[in-house]
């Protein structure tokens, strides 16, 4: 290569490097103005550096065969801060993909018949429906996640407002429990700032005045002694698992509905979103999110058992160990579980397999489970092992699954990687439920072997994010619409 090509390239590196800058702003505006919050094929837009934004759409490459750059998506962000949007998803990536394939000339036509339901819809207000208030019962590892991710997520303030979080203890660790939350050894330093205000027992992380209570027990508290009120509470503990438990946080004055960040027991609603989360109805006060592993092998099942129909199967979960492990060996009342987790692989059991009955009822018999904890803190690996009602190949098979996370309503619960390269902390922060591995996958005949990665820290919490946005009602349309 010549010199004057290699100049070529590192110019034209550079002016996509400001046309990404340029459009930063830009996708703030829509953000913050609008509550129209931006994505490339489900890769965030919002809060991401240039080098980010710029890989994002070197991903379009490996999904859609396609090269979109920043030069095709910078013109459609600025036609649409000029549309007057109302709340929405908006994927850029695919409404860029169909221009560029439509062969069209004028990007402003083409976003306001794409974008036609929501054109000209902006409330001067910028509500997009009435706030939520939802407080954290509980604050170790899904809770601290749960609320960097609902931080993240207030754009103009007008949707999950996190307002308080429950902890045990005196009120004189107010500085511990920040640093938490601002230092992280999985997923790194909090994104903004948090300071403390210690006369009130509060945080105030990137402007959300945060209350800290202190409590032993839900009798305890009224939460409308400290302004919250018909809040949902995320009961992230784990301390109760059905309904009576429960139903104590009901009890507490300012409470409406209770979410359960693990598998319920008895008749509770076991939901994962993307697949059973609208059978959430209003008079439901108490649901569970079902736990990181049943999130993310449900969507990767339904989608299977629809195009080709699962005969029966075995999922083997890979999972990194968790704090209910112990650090060195010490009593534990489950089994093998009290043999230290960093240094060993332990077999142990997992509800998972039966759990998905719950969520997908066509199921319920025909998986069985089991689990190895294995010394790494997070990301695991489920791998499922399935008889199929009808034959297929693997190049088959992978092509249908990244269908299915690229254009159906599952997207945002299924991911697709096809390198040979990634492992483990490849996956760390990724936000969909599960990511299949397509270079892994096995199939013949009607026999089939599938490999999921997910995090099952921030993966999960994603999903438990998007079930209080459903029972909420502040969640939005999703634009382009899949099929």
């Amino acid at each position: 290569m010549s010199q004057d090509q290699l100049d070529t390239v590192f110019q034209q590196w550079q002016d996509n490097e400001a046309r990404a800058e340029e459009m930063i702003p830009l996708l703030g505006k829509l953000y913050r103005q609008y509550n129209v919050i931006p994505s490339l094929f489900g890769r965030s837009l919002i809060n991401r550096s240039v080098t980010r934004i710029l890989k994002n759409h070197r991903y379009v490459r490996k999904v859609e065969g396609t090269e979109l750059s920043v030069a095709d998506t910078l013109p459609m962000v600025r036609a649409m801060t000029e549309l007057e949007l109302g709340p929405a998803h908006i994927d850029i990536g695919r409404l860029g993909v169909a221009f560029k394939n439509a062969g069209e000339s004028d990007v402003v036509a083409f976003l306001k018949r794409e974008l036609a339901d929501i054109v000209g819809c902006h409330d001067s207000s910028g509500m997009g429906g009435e706030p939520q208030d939802v407080v954290l019962y509980g604050f170790g590892r899904i809770g601290r996640i749960l609320a960097r991710i609902m931080i993240e997520k207030a754009g103009g303030g007008n949707l999950l407002r996190l307002r308080a979080i429950v902890v045990r203890g005196s009120g004189d660790d107010l500085e511990k429990r920040a640093s938490l939350l601002r230092r992280d050894s999985v997923h790194g330093p909090f994104s903004g700032s948090i300071d403390v205000d210690y006369d009130n027992h509060a945080l105030i992380a990137n402007g959300h005045y945060i209350r800290i209570i202190y409590a032993d027990s839900p009798a305890e508290i009224d939460y409308t002694a400290h302004g919250i009120d018909n809040a949902i509470v995320v009961d992230n503990t784990g301390k109760w698992r059905d309904r009576e438990g429960l139903a104590q946080h009901l009890e507490s004055r300012g409470v409406s509905k209770v979410l359960l960040t693990a598998p319920g027991k008895g008749d509770l609603k076991n939901i994962v979103h993307g697949i059973n989360h609208q059978t959430i109805g209003d008079d439901d006060r108490i649901v569970s999110a079902a736990s990181c592993t049943t999130n993310a092998i449900v969507p990767v099942l339904k989608a299977i058992d629809d195009e080709f129909g699962i005969v029966h199967g075995h999922v083997e979960t890979v999972h990194s160990y968790t704090n209910d492990q112990n650090l060195i060996d010490n009593y534990h009342k489950g089994d093998r579980r009290g043999r230290s987790a960093p240094l060993n692989m332990v077999l142990t059991e997992t509800g998972a397999a039966k759990a998905v009955a719950k969520a997908l009822p066509a199921l319920s018999g025909k998986l069985t489970g089991n689990a190895i904890r294995v010394p790494t803190p997070n990301v695991s690996m489920a791998i499922l092992n399935l008889s199929l009602g009808k034959a297929t190949d693997r190049e088959a098979l992978n092509e249908y699954l990244r269908q299915m996370a690229l254009h159906s309503p599952m997207h945002k619960q299924i991911d697709y990687v096809d390198s040979p390269e990634v492992v483990s902390s490849d996956f760390v922060g990724n936000r969909h439920a599960g990511v299949l591995d397509a270079k892994a996958t096995i199939a013949n005949d009607r026999q089939a072997v599938l490999y999921v990665w997910y995090d099952n820290e921030f993966g999960y919490s994603c999903q438990v994010v998007r079930i209080l946005q459903y029972m909420s009602r502040v969640c939005h349309r999703y634009l382009p619409a899949t099929p």
